[in-house]
């Protein structure tokens, strides 16, 4: 596949040299679709044309390289990211916030091409998931093998360290991507319930209190045809109780 990618960098030189050495990668190519000296202008551009890959600075006036990555993954669509910097100091955080790289200036060719390449698997697995959500399906790719998931069958998403757990009534199954991910596409059939989970409203029975070994004493949710109570973060409490008084 050709990437799509925006360059975001205050420098005007550093964003010249980028776009060099995207022109001369290959497997995957890249062509430069936009070019931003600030996050705020990086983010008009991501909201009016089709963006696969955004190549970011983190020092820059304004909001920052990090500040950008946290709004792009409030956006619905699904995009890589890659943090280009003089500053090796923030490469944890920047994984926390789900960059699929983090490329140190100068930046060399093949580092660079190595970059993408993560860039264009990230996107092959999260926009094979996007389309097939449209379809009321989840693709699981597991222990060699492939299934389609009903989405409507699923009653809780959690994430758990890289992975996010798929629960139906009869199987668990384990899925690449992020739960900001699939709350923004599913918003209307999910409900946050937690920072690392969503449920389906549908499967919502009934509020508990409950004791968790980690969370300390607070509420959960009881699921139709699940014994597991998931807990409830106190920010997410009213919420529940407005969804259980609808029903």
């Amino acid at each position: 596949m050709t990437l799509r990618v925006v360059i975001v960098d205050d420098e005007a030189l550093a964003r010249t040299r980028l776009r060099s050495l995207l022109a001369d990668c290959t497997a995957p190519g890249a062509v430069v679709v936009g070019e931003a000296a600030n996050a705020a202008d990086a983010v008009q551009i991501i909201m009016h044309q089709r963006v696969d890959l955004v190549l970011s600075d983190i020092h820059m006036p304004g909001a920052d390289g990090l500040k950008l990555a946290q709004t792009l993954r409030s956006l619905p669509n699904v995009l890589a990211l890659v943090f280009v910097t003089a500053f090796a100091e923030h490469a944890v955080q920047a994984f926390e916030l789900e960059a699929q790289d983090y490329l140190t200036k100068p930046v060399r060719l093949e580092r660079l091409q190595a970059a993408l390449q993560k860039a264009e698997r990230y996107l092959q697995t999260n926009k094979g998931l996007e389309a097939d959500l449209t379809n009321d399906f989840l693709v699981i790719q597991e222990r060699g093998r492939t299934e389609r998931v009903p989405l409507a069958e699923v009653l809780y998403f959690k994430a758990e360290l890289k992975y996010i757990t798929v629960r139906t009534a009869a199987h668990s199954y384990v899925l690449e991507g992020a739960l900001n991910d699939l709350e923004s596409r599913y918003g209307d059939r999910f409900l946050r319930i937690h920072r690392n989970a969503l449920v389906a409203r549908h499967a919502v029975r009934a509020l508990q209190k409950h004791h968790d070994s980690e969370e300390g004493d607070g509420w959960a949710v009881r699921l139709d045809r699940l014994d597991e109570p998931l807990f409830v973060s106190r920010r997410q409490l009213s919420s529940v109780r407005a969804l259980l008084a609808s029903a």
